[in-house]
């Protein structure tokens, strides 16, 4: 196990109507001006976003509203949120929204404190400083309510990329499950391809000696293939919704990570897809993930095999332990297919020919250095190869 530090400050408030209560953390950390940050649709429709108003206006809380995050969030809105949060001289803001908006309002946050450009950050500046930021979540997805990150589409370029800070993580989050409900199915499964993708990244690993964190990751893991069907077959599936939330946010706060080189090339991968074919984050890396394990499975085959017979239950086969490997990897595509989600390039909209743009752009865009990955260091032909595999 490697030495690190780990400081997880965000305050939780967990269950039903906790929303109603917005208005009393936000005093309680200290913010007089917010600006409300969200997308729009579900969250005016629901009535969320007036009972979060309502909560600020309780408690004497001037605020101001951006809406018309997308997902895949924009650089645009970014840029209109800094200039608002200058000229209003807001000092907090409250994400109100699933991940694009949370990671949206992280970038406003930095931005808003920093002379140059918030575009910066996401070349690889340090973030220091930002604004307080805290959350009231209705996507279990890409657990931005507990984690130090955030990432950005440049529309200049579509260039999608990420910057990380302890700074950005917020200082609190509000989280009820009852909020998913209303999630259209394709969406809810997407979030938990995001979920799992955030422990796989963790779990493939040149470390030695991460039992715990092999095991919690493990843990997570099975509570997402356990509690998964149950939310697709019922939506309103209350307790099956609180346990994939909080296997979100424990997905990315990095609890599960201490200790362990991790390795996100597949996340790199897919920011290339989402970015150019504006497909749902957790969609494409439902498509890239079994691809990129098939392709880099010679490097540990134990620790695929590992996954295979602790998680997907396959049998070990210990004169050929490829074969497991590959039968933890061909469930993990079966799940994946049972829950609606994509296994190819051609299902999120991607074409052959742009196959050498993707590989390229994802190893060489946005001043990145020529590989992406740490358990397998890949490059633009590697990359361009797990492309191909997805079909």
């Amino acid at each position: 196990m490697n030495n690190f530090t780990f400081y997880s400050p965000t305050y939780f408030v967990f269950g039903k109507d906790e929303e109603s209560k917005t208005g009393k953390y936000v005093k309680r950390f200290g913010g007089k001006k917010v600006l409300i940050h969200y997308g729009g649709g579900s969250v005016v429709r629901s009535g969320l976003l007036d009972r979060v108003k309502a909560s600020l206006e309780e408690e004497g809380i001037s605020f101001i509203e951006l809406g018309g995050v997308k997902p895949n969030p924009r650089s645009g809105l970014v840029y209109e949120g800094i200039r608002l949060c200058r000229e209003e001289k807001v000092d907090f803001i409250l994400a109100v929204g699933g991940g694009s908006t949370i990671d949206s309002s992280k970038a406003i946050a930095a931005g808003t404190v920093y002379d140059g450009d918030f575009w910066d950050f996401y070349m690889g500046k340090p973030i220091t400083e930002a604004l307080p930021v805290a959350t009231v979540l209705t996507i279990a997805a890409a657990g931005s309510e507990g984690s130090p990150d955030s990432v950005i589409t440049k529309e200049e370029g579509m260039l999608k990329r990420g910057a990380s800070g302890e700074a950005l993580r917020p200082v609190f989050s509000i989280l009820n499950p009852a909020l998913t409900q209303t999630l259209p199915r394709e969406q809810t499964a997407a979030g938990v391809a995001d979920i799992m993708a955030h422990l796989f990244e963790r779990y493939f690993t040149n470390t030695k000696e991460v039992e715990v964190t092999d095991r919690v990751i493990e843990g997570l893991l099975l509570t997402m293939i356990q509690e998964a069907p149950k939310v697709i077959k019922d939506p309103d599936n209350y307790e099956a919704r609180a346990n994939i939330m909080w296997a979100g946010m424990m997905a990315h706060n990095n609890c599960c990570g201490v200790g362990r080189d991790q390795d996100w090339a597949s996340h790199g991968i897919e920011h290339e897809l989402s970015a150019l074919y504006d497909c749902a984050h957790g969609a494409g890396l439902a498509a890239v993930f079994p691809a990129w394990m098939e392709y880099t499975m010679k490097q540990d085959v134990m620790r695929f095999a590992q996954l295979a017979t602790r998680v997907w239950g396959c049998s070990m086969n210990f004169q050929n332990p490829e074969i497991t490997a590959k039968a933890g990897i061909d469930a993990l595509r079966v799940f994946f297919k049972k829950l609606g989600l994509p296994l190819t390039m051609a299902e999120l909209g991607g074409k052959e020919e742009d196959i050498p743009y993707l590989a390229h752009t994802a190893c060489y865009g946005n001043g990145k250095k020529g590989t992406v990955g740490r358990f397998v260091e890949l490059k633009e032909e590697d990359v361009a190869n797990i492309y191909r595999l997805m079909r």
